[in-house]
């Protein structure tokens, strides 16, 4: 291969990795929640919970005496916020790497 292609082949990867860069701080920023039994939870693609919003109502357990119920609700609707961003993240980084031929393109394999 010439010095010329190399050149180009070197940029083309330059800019395809500037792409998936700018796609994962994009995921990063994006948001995902989950509500259950009065409970909102926010979750932004780099895995952090943006906000946690609790209705009067899902009080009602702490108030009846069954705070760990509340609790495994609240542990519940995390997880579940958690795993939407983790999916999230996972199919838009399929989508780059597809659209960009693959992690063999981006390797030059």
């Amino acid at each position: 291969m010439g010095m010329i292609n190399q050149f180009k082949e070197a940029m083309r990867m330059r800019s395809e990795m500037k792409e998936v860069k700018r796609m994962q701080n994009e995921i990063m920023k994006a948001t995902v929640s989950h509500t259950n039994g009065g409970i909102t939870v926010v979750v932004r693609g780099d895995m952090l919970i943006e906000s946690i919003t609790v209705e009067p109502g899902a009080y009602d357990e702490v108030k009846a005496g069954r705070p760990s119920r509340f609790e495994t609700m609240l542990l519940n609707v995390a997880n579940a916020a958690l795993k939407k961003a983790r999916e999230m993240s996972q199919q838009e980084m399929q989508k780059v790497l597809q659209a960009n031929g693959g992690l063999s393109a981006l390797f030059g394999k």
